[in-house]
């Protein structure tokens, strides 16, 4: 468990706190790239970290992101005019660039030098792999982008979809990296015996061409871990038992401060969560598909975006789930007797249904905590948060955002038999990954 010190720390992130600071020191997901679809295009508000600011792609086709309120008289530049390169405020006519230079100022005489004197709050932003990115911290520290394994994909194969998770983001990561639930949130009633199974194609999350479609079940509840410090996280290694002589490893990892990949059968399509601040009590989910190894296929696809079970449905014209805390996120009873653990349809919404309030509330007091073996992944993740977050504020800059391609890391599942070492067996899968 933390104490409820550790656990404000690790929580909050606004401007101003260690976890804000640390967050600040990375680029970050902010929105998905056709949200701002055309040079132009109507701004967009967005709120991270407990800041609120305005997206606008300029006529350039370039993408910026100021703080949301004129600094003239604080109207909301929400409503202004994205024309010639800036945007300008629909109150006074106040105009502004992607670098909050006010270029142009039309209520004051024509000799006057006094928007020259005017600086608005900006952030940089880049766009990589359908999303734009942006870094919030200090400009002589701008960091590299994370070379996370999914993002120099073709298109075509790689699916992202972005909604809102209400409640704090250490809430959703926790379940992102802690195996144990699977077999539990994520399972299957089998019809013979009334008991929670874990169907591995599911597991793995995806149907590999060529290979049968009868399920494997996994009938090992208790994953055995390895953990391992790395200088961009953590790699989880998680050891089911298949037979009298095989393992099954799922090898995970858990990038700071906001990604996790997980792992799949050798050939399959590959999970990615990345998660980011909105403020103390929302976040962001950021949720990918990819397969390194070819396109996405049609089936793929329309369960993405039609089957509401690895994607959930979102409310036609939000980022809000169809299932969600106010329905009780649709449970069926009748299926969660019959057929799924949860009687949850989608598998976001099933993590969704334990971690947003009520009754955790939206920051989950962690010092009424009783961790078992399990939980060993969650403590180290804790820990390295908050050794980061501490050393920050003692000047040490955080070693993974100056130093993108160490993120360039494969999770994968790996049948191994029990004689075999773990790093023998996985080695050959971890590194050197290139996507296609």
């Amino acid at each position: 468990m933390l104490t409820r010190e550790d656990n404000e720390l690790i929580c909050r992130t606004g401007p101003g706190t260690l976890m804000g600071e640390l967050w600040r020191r990375f680029w970050v997901p902010a929105l998905m790239a056709w949200e701002l679809p055309e040079p132009d295009c109507a701004p967009v508000r967005v709120r991270l970290l407990s800041e609120d600011m305005i997206a606008y792609r300029d006529s350039s086709g370039r993408v910026g992101l100021l703080a949301a309120n004129c600094p003239h008289r604080g109207a909301s530049l929400f409503f202004g005019r994205n024309e010639e390169d800036g945007l300008r405020c629909v109150y006074h006519g106040w105009k502004f660039d992607l670098q909050g230079n006010c270029v142009d100022m039309p209520n004051e005489p024509a000799e006057s030098n006094f928007k020259h004197k005017i600086k608005h709050t900006s952030y940089p932003c880049m766009e990589r792999a359908g999303i734009i990115w942006t870094y919030m911290g200090p400009k002589h520290l701008e960091p590299e982008m994370p070379q996370l394994p999914w993002m120099a994909l073709n298109d075509d194969s790689r699916y992202t979809l972005k909604f809102l998770v209400e409640c704090n983001f250490l809430q959703a990561m926790e379940g992102d990296i802690d195996n144990s639930h699977v077999a539990f949130a994520h399972g299957k009633i089998d019809p013979d015996t009334s008991k929670p199974f874990l169907d591995r194609m599911n597991f793995a999350g995806v149907r590999i061409p060529g290979q049968p479609a009868t399920p494997y079940y996994i009938s090992d509840k208790t994953p055995r871990g390895i953990i391992k410090d790395t200088e961009y996280g953590l790699m989880m290694g998680w050891r089911r038992t298949l037979d009298e002589d095989t393992y099954l490893w799922h090898i995970n990892h858990w990038f700071m401060p906001h990604s996790t990949v997980m792992g799949t059968l050798k050939g399959g399509t590959f999970l990615s969560n990345m998660r980011v601040p909105i403020d103390d009590e929302h976040s962001w989910q950021f949720r990918i598909k990819w397969n390194t190894f070819r396109p996405l296929s049609e089936a793929e696809l329309h369960e993405y975006k039609h089957g509401g079970t690895m994607f959930p449905e979102l409310i036609p014209g939000t980022f809000r789930c169809v299932e969600n805390r106010d329905n009780d996120y649709l449970v069926d009873r009748e299926k969660q007797r019959t057929s799924l653990v949860t009687g949850i349809k989608s598998q976001t919404q099933q993590d969704r249904a334990v971690n947003e309030p009520p009754p955790t509330g939206p920051i989950y007091d962690r010092s009424k905590e009783h961790l078992g073996t399990s939980d060993a992944v969650i403590i180290q993740m804790r820990r390295t948060f908050l050794r980061a977050a501490r050393a920050l504020a003692n000047g040490q800059e955080p070693y993974a955002a100056h130093h993108g391609s160490i993120y360039d890391v494969r999770p994968i599942d790996l049948d191994l038999k029990m004689n075999v070492p773990f790093e023998e067996g996985a080695r050959q899968f971890l590194y050197g990954h290139r996507a296609r």
